[in-house]
């Protein structure tokens, strides 16, 4: 629902699958994975999820108070 409501302009849906590997959490947009816990060493805050959503779906939002500039790959 957070998701939804920050994106209201980007985000046309969420879609939760469960994975057949136990422990496994990704987040994938449009089929390409955006995040893996196993990679980061654990479970993002909501803040986070929304930053790694906001860099790909429009980076040039703000996202408020909680929000820390795009990152930016070189």
């Amino acid at each position: 629902q957070e998701l939804l409501t920050t994106f209201v302009d980007e985000i046309k849906s969420v879609t939760l699958e469960p994975s057949e590997v136990n422990g496994r959490y990704t987040i994938s947009i449009d089929g390409k994975v955006v995040f893996d816990r196993k990679s980061f060493g654990g479970f993002p805050e909501i803040k986070e999820i929304k930053q790694i959503v906001r860099d790909v779906v429009n980076p040039e939002k703000n996202l408020g108070h909680a929000d820390t500039p795009p990152h930016r790959e070189h």
